[in-house]
């Protein structure tokens, strides 16, 4: 199967095999399976964080899908949630159950298990602040539970992203709110998103994480881009979106290699600009398995074949 029609960015190379699990169980068993035969393996939700190789993937795609979407509302404002439920959703109900603290979180795509795995956010926020727990598989197909502190949250980072735990639920806790009040930030937020982000060209959400020295300085990653003269510069199929130079737009034809390409101009000429190189939150597939974050792979491009484009 094409990787491109797995991931926002559509981009990538094909898959050997790809398996959607149809409960808890059914994932435990095809990890226990994968590990047997030996053969690699990597997990997804949305795949809206993550840039697939042009080349493909020699190994299983184990995709968290819909099936895992459980939501249950405890007391003292904890709420168990399945790790492929989609975010908005998730969001809308913990705003109706009353409960404050997911708003910032309402319009980014993707499931839960990956919001939860990238401390992924907005308004400089991140979901961990939230988390209680997570419960996981290991690749053997065994299950394990990790706490809040061994999570080892960090802005959009967390342990999880070691990557040999796939996260099948979380349990989150919240404080009381107002919900006429939230649903009117929700809606505040989807709008502006709407008026600033790119909607109707493929793309994988932002591409650089917010560095608190590069904001004190110049701005948001961004601002940063335009500052540097890189907003709507293109590489290939691939442009820095004319409507926010945190977003790589995806006009038809781009591959991998033109995304990487534009991230390696991008920390280049803004730390020229400023000193600080910008780290991308988007991470890459390689045809073997790994998986690293897409600015390590893109410092490795001859970048000078691609000045003046």
């Amino acid at each position: 199967m094409p990787l491109a029609t797995l991931g926002r960015w559509r981009i990538g190379g094909p898959a050997d095999f790809v398996v959607t699990p149809r409960d808890a169980a059914s994932l435990g068993r095809v990890l226990a399976t994968i590990d047997t035969l030996g053969v690699p393996r990597v997990i997804i939700g949305d795949g809206s964080n993550l840039l697939f190789d042009d080349d493909g993937f020699r190994g299983v795609v184990v995709r968290i899908g819909r099936a895992l979407d459980g939501f249950v509302v405890h007391g003292d404002g904890v709420v168990d949630a399945g790790a492929g439920l989609w975010v908005p959703t998730f969001v809308r109900r913990v705003i109706d159950a009353g409960l404050s603290g997911a708003v910032h979180a309402i319009g980014i795509p993707g499931t839960l298990g990956g919001l939860v795995t990238m401390n992924g956010g907005s308004q400089r926020r991140g979901i961990g602040e939230n988390v209680v727990h997570v419960d996981a598989f290991d690749r053997h197909g065994q299950t394990h539970r990790l706490d809040h502190a061994a999570l080892a949250y960090s802005y959009r980072a967390s342990r999880l992203q070691a990557g040999d735990l796939v996260v099948t639920s979380v349990r989150l806790r919240f404080a009381p709110g107002d919900r006429a009040a939230m649903h009117r930030e929700a809606r505040s937020i989807l709008r502006a998103r709407r008026e600033k982000f790119p909607r109707v060209r493929a793309n994988c959400g932002s591409v650089f994480v917010s560095d608190p020295k590069l904001y004190d300085l110049i701005g948001p990653p961004g601002m940063a881009i335009e500052r540097a003269g890189l907003k709507g510069e293109a590489v290939g199929g691939a442009q820095f979106s004319p409507d926010h130079a945190n977003f790589i737009v995806n006009n038809g034809s781009a591959r991998a290699s033109d995304v990487l390409a534009l991230i390696r101009i991008a920390r280049d000429r803004v730390a020229e600009l400023s000193g600080i190189r910008m780290d991308a939150e988007v991470r890459h597939l390689a045809p073997d398995g790994t998986m690293r974050p897409a600015h390590e792979v893109a410092d490795l491009i001859d970048v000078a074949r691609y000045q003046g484009n």
